[in-house]
């Protein structure tokens, strides 16, 4: 049984739960990826700073942070961080709502998980691709 779950770090409302789980599953049908769970957490700035810092080794905020503890060739167990300030502090600079710069978020973690990178130029283009590709196919 795959099971996606919403946790919060944070005090947040996420609209349309159901749906949003229904479209993230959707993702991982359309990219031939069994999961059997994803854990999304809605976060503070300071709190995925923290993780950055200890998982990463990196001293800057982010959006996501993607873990995946899967073995090769097994269903995804994976967990998605996100900073909702972050969120929102990008919605505004790229001058989109919040709620859709929070599905891109969502979307873009799930890729990782998929495999997919954001390490090169051409990379970046391509996951971008993807997430503009499944935020138009889901009405998001």
């Amino acid at each position: 049984m795959s099971i996606i779950k919403f946790n919060y770090q944070v005090k947040f409302a996420l609209r349309n739960r159901t749906y949003i789980k229904q479209c993230l599953h959707q993702l991982f049908v359309l990219e031939k990826r069994a999961y059997s769970r994803i854990d999304v957490i809605f976060c503070t700035d300071d709190y995925l700073l923290q993780i950055n810092k200890q998982s990463l080794q990196h001293n800057y905020y982010t959006d996501i942070i993607t873990f995946n503890y899967a073995q090769p060739s097994t269903p995804i167990i994976g967990e998605l961080y996100i900073s909702v300030h972050r969120v929102a502090d990008n919605a505004s600079m790229y001058n989109v709502s919040q709620s859709q710069e929070l599905h891109r978020v969502m979307l873009h973690g799930c890729l990782h998980l998929c495999g997919f990178t954001d390490v090169s130029t051409y990379q970046a283009k391509r996951i971008r691709a993807k997430e503009d590709a499944y935020l138009k196919l889901f009405n998001l």
